[in-house]
């Protein structure tokens, strides 16, 4: 299989500036570069525009591909496609042709006078006279999956004067990418199809995996010329995309929302490390069971794509355990272990050599662990306060009533506590704990030992940025107390800053992200002699990406 290019988009507004960033783009790993000439060529009679961009494309640093983009397909060109035929043909005649030229596939289509002029100026089978420029036939839809995607795509291959395919659409979910890949699958020559959006990326970083001929990325986030699209540093670092190939297995961490998840960087990374072939990806699934439900199993159904595991994180950890009964139920191989039943909810999926699915909650064993260490006497007896009902919650309190903590769970809605009361003592009736539901204005008399937050209070970019689950003036605890936030970003939260200086011992979102994480590669990977690499990569990495953000 043939190599995927790294392309880097260019829009050229000054052809000096544009030379610049292809020289960077050429430095940080691209193979080719795209000028995107819709603002520097305006149309008929503009000579000076064309010898711009003939110019430019002499003195390229890097083999390129040029496009003038209609406005009809996203771009900012507005003339008549007669001036861009003829530039096309100046081009593809120069004594320095660019190596591609996109040209949108209704515009070739519109007129056989102009379909014949450009013919003239690419290499072809037919072709009589002596150009090497190739001609990506493309097409664009920025709003959604075009309804008529296998009629346009069957009309473009017909064309054989066509060297490159290229498909564009808004992807409107993680399933889109499947039939992306497809399409790249079943090409009849080098194919681009790519997801826009959010949604799309995907196709973009997998492009390798399934023979897409290239992939774009930016020199920045400002420099993007798509919905999406990442940038070379993503692409190549966070992602290793020089790495994946054909048996690259893949992973990803599936919320709403996911896009500033830290997850993706430590598990790359951690994939390196221990030399796991494997790419991970922020695998945004919106809300709701049915959509969950209905993306995961394709996921898993699709066998090209390998797909061996995930994180699962706000609002779906509860929806993982029910898919793991509910699959189970009719005998398809899953399981369970006992602390994810028993908290009700689920935060990882690993799918095993012999295709059995098997869910764990590791949120739960990493509060646990770093628990115990914090009270080397044990936890059986201990009084400790969870604060909040969700899936971190959840996972928490199922750990400790199997380690005899005397738990008190308290949340802002009542009635959501009390559910969760009684889901544990009906699954975990036999563990030597037990669980309370206190009032969330009661919660500072409550005389804890140790303090968990599992609410979102305190996290930057939430509704509740720079706030404390806890008034310190108010609470009533044991000198000794433990404050544990499962909070990360920011990692000093204002609940722990306040903690530390009550002089009460403090354990961080980092340390419980990072142990939870490491249980999950261990899962992923099999790898269990690398702990301690494990632990000091993934801290580090999680600290450069939160420090980097702030």
């Amino acid at each position: 299989m043939a190599k995927t290019l790294l392309c880097c988009p260019i829009m050229v507004d000054e052809p000096a500036l544009a030379l610049r960033d292809a020289a960077q783009a050429r430095a940080s790993g691209a193979d080719l570069v795209e000028y995107r000439i819709d603002r520097l060529f305006n149309g008929e009679g503009d000579d000076e525009g064309q010898e711009a961009v003939l110019r430019l494309v002499a003195d390229s640093p890097l083999p390129c591909i040029v496009t003038c983009r209609s406005s009809d397909e996203g771009g900012e060109y507005d003339g008549d496609d007669s001036a861009r035929v003829s530039l096309i043909e100046a081009l593809g005649t120069a004594e320095h042709p660019p190596k591609y030229i996109d040209f949108e596939a209704a515009a070739y289509e519109r007129s056989a006078n102009l379909r014949q002029k450009v013919n003239l100026a690419i290499e072809h089978e037919h072709q009589v006279r002596d150009v090497s420029t190739g001609l990506i036939l493309s097409a664009h839809d920025f709003h959604s999956r075009p309804a008529n995607l296998f009629a346009l795509l069957a009309s473009m291959r017909s064309h054989d004067a066509a060297k490159v395919i290229k498909l564009a659409f808004r992807a409107r979910s993680i399933r889109d990418n499947l039939e992306i890949f497809d399409i790249l699958r079943e090409r009849d020559r080098p194919t681009i199809v790519l997801g826009m959006g959010e949604h799309g990326l995907m196709s973009r970083v997998l492009a390798p995996k399934f023979g897409g001929f290239l992939t774009f990325a930016s020199l920045s986030e400002q420099g993007g010329t798509a919905p999406g699209q990442p940038t070379i540093a993503e692409l190549r670092g966070r992602y290793r995309f020089d790495a994946i190939t054909e048996s690259t297995k893949v992973y990803g961490v599936i919320g709403d929302p996911v896009a500033h998840s830290i997850s993706p960087d430590v598990h790359n990374a951690g994939f390196e490390l221990v030399g796991h072939d494997a790419v991970y990806l922020p695998l945004r699934i919106d809300a709701g069971w049915e959509p969950f439900k209905a993306t995961l199993l394709s996921l898993r159904a699709y066998e090209a794509l390998d797909f061996r595991g995930a994180s699962v994180t706000i609002p779906h950890k509860e929806n993982l355990l029910r898919v793991a009964i509910e699959q189970a139920a009719a005998g398809e191989k899953w399981e369970i272990s006992p602390v994810a039943f028993g908290a009700g909810a689920a935060n990882t999926l690993a799918v095993r050599d012999d295709g059995t699915r098997f869910v764990d909650n590791t949120d739960a064993l990493a509060l646990k662990s770093l628990l115990r260490e914090a009270l080397p006497d044990g936890l059986e007896g201990v009084p400790i306060v969870v604060l909040g009902a969700g899936g971190v919650a959840r996972g928490a309190c199922a750990a400790l009533l199997e380690e005899g903590a005397r738990v008190t769970v308290c949340n802002r809605t009542t009635e959501r506590a009390e559910r969760l009361r009684d889901e544990l003592r009906e699954k975990l009736a036999d563990a030597p704990g037990s669980i309370e539901v206190g009032a969330w204005d009661n919660r500072h008399a409550l005389g804890a030992q140790a303090w968990i937050n599992g609410t979102s209070i305190g996290m930057s970019g939430g509704g509740a940025e720079g706030e404390s689950p806890l008034d310190f003036d108010r609470i009533q605890t044991t000198e000794d107390a433990v404050v544990l936030d499962t909070v990360y970003a920011p990692r000093r939260t204002p609940l722990l800053a306040r903690a530390e200086e009550m002089g009460l011992r403090t354990i961080d979102g980092v340390s419980v992200f990072v142990r939870q994480a490491i249980a999950q590669s261990v899962l992923w990977t099999g790898d269990s002699e690398s702990l301690s690499g494990l632990h000091a990569l993934f801290t580090r990495v999680s600290e450069e990406v939160l420090a980097s953000e702030t």
